[in-house]
């Protein structure tokens, strides 16, 4: 079990709620969230009973038919496991809650019975299919989990003081120095190599090599094509053809999603209901264009041109190395900063997952602009726009050093917005110029 942030949000409901809530923990497949939550069963409670809705047979199953009568329906469920609970000291933990939506909606008479603390966990919990026939409990708070982040991979490796440095040269605008500066940015690296799915982290910890590791993120490529296409037969197979084309997708300029990329006749309005389906999977990150940069951002969306990046940046490198190659050599080249391919994307995605963990959504932003006056209009991008303290952040991100921001003036001049921080997201050491305050990749979790 690592250490992982959710355990403390868990903790943090625990003790406010107490007890007139459930919670749910909702992710994509093999992101952890069933090893937290039995992790903090065991910890935080005197016992507890875990019912896996993916195995669980059907006496089980039928016993929900006995929830207007709590005492039957508690005095079965103990029969059923084996176990029991005392009151306001148990926990009852609903795993794979999608199998079974009968037991999320349980849930208010659950809570409102009291004996226990209930934590339901599920994958693709908003899918339609899983929803349709039921009602959604008041009684449920929910919490989004994502891929180890690169404080819990620290954490993984016993590094439990690296961050600590890099939260506060960000905080003083101090830079690190080279030397340190390189030892973050190599141990970055490799996470950005393995990525954060628990189980490649694991193999890592142990001492796996990359082959062996990249085999583990290469079954979980393929297990969640499976589960896409399990879910609606139309939408489940358009959303497993986005998914592999993924890679692809990204080498575009400027990383636009291309229907015709995944179909040669495929158009927003036989795809979109795929691209939506693909979102709820939390197996993706999509990035939408905004027509104007305010601060109500979801405002000016244009959701049929977006961006769409990989949940975990470790399964991006994976599906990129697919198809030929010795995993070792060119996981390896990728720490030392010597992949003979475009890192460009690998960045942007990385990008795109630390804003996303920090609970940021995702939005750019295109625009056209005359640098002089006698020229014509060009176009211009914002890879990132986010907010804080009411204003407008835009983020760039660079692959290398390279410190140009033609954009980044360009956007200042047109919109004449007043803007909290602008910042260069590249691969050398903290620096700041021109009011641009140009961070490495490592520092993204900061903003």
């Amino acid at each position: 079990m690592f250490r992982r942030k959710a355990y403390d949000l868990l903790k943090k409901w625990k003790k406010e709620s107490n007890g007139t809530t459930a919670i749910l923990i909702e992710g994509a497949r093999r992101v952890g969230k069933s090893t937290v939550a039995e992790n903090f069963a065991q910890n935080e409670y005197e016992d507890y009973i875990l019912i896996d809705f993916s195995t669980a047979d059907d006496a089980v199953k039928r016993n929900f038919e006995n929830i207007g009568d709590p005492d039957t329906f508690f005095r079965n469920l103990f029969v059923l496991t084996g176990k029991s609970l005392e009151k306001r000291k148990g926990l009852i933990i609903f795993d794979e809650i999608q199998f079974y939506p009968k037991a999320r909606q349980a849930i208010k008479q659950l809570v409102k019975d009291g004996r226990f603390d209930y934590i339901e966990t599920g994958s693709l919990i908003s899918i339609s299919s899983n929803v349709k026939d039921i009602l959604i409990p008041s009684e449920e708070e929910s919490i989004k989990m994502h891929p180890m982040d690169f404080e819990e991979f620290l954490w993984a490796n016993g590094n439990a003081g690296m961050m600590e440095v890099i939260r506060s040269a960000f905080d003083t605008r101090t830079p690190l120095g080279i030397d340190i500066h390189r030892k973050i940015m190599q141990t970055f690296r490799t996470y950005m190599a393995v990525g954060g799915m628990p189980q490649a982290v694991a193999a890592y910890v142990d001492g796996k090599n990359y082959r062996e590791i990249d085999r583990i993120k290469q079954s979980i490529l393929r297990l969640y094509g499976n589960d896409l296409k399990k879910y609606g037969t139309q939408n489940g197979e358009k959303a497993d053809a986005i998914f592999r084309t993924l890679p692809e997708q990204l080498m575009n300029r400027n990383s636009i999603f291309k229907y015709s990329g995944v179909e040669q006749e495929a158009r927003y309005r036989t795809y979109g209901s795929a691209v939506d389906f693909l979102n709820e999977s939390m197996v993706v990150n999509s990035c939408v264009n905004v027509s104007a940069p305010e601060i109500a951002l979801e405002m000016y969306a244009k959701r049929d041109r977006f961006k769409m990046f990989m949940g975990d940046t470790g399964l991006l490198v994976s599906a990129i190395l697919k198809n030929g190659g010795n995993p070792d050599k060119m996981y390896r080249s990728l720490v030392i900063d010597n992949l003979g391919i475009n890192q460009g994307m690998i960045f942007e995605n990385m990008v795109a997952q630390m804003l996303v963990a920090n609970g940021n959504d995702l939005f750019f932003h295109e625009f056209e602009y005359s640098p002089e006056a006698d020229s014509g209009n060009k176009k211009y991008e914002i890879d990132f726009l986010t907010v804080r303290e009411k204003r407008i952040v835009p983020i760039e991100v660079k692959s290398s050093g390279y410190k140009s921001h033609k954009s980044f003036d360009y956007f200042k001049e047109k919109y004449k917005l007043k803007m909290n921080n602008r910042y260069i997201v590249y691969t050398k050491d903290l620096e700041v110029e021109d009011d641009i305050l140009f961070i490495p990749i490592y520092m993204t979790s900061c903003i």
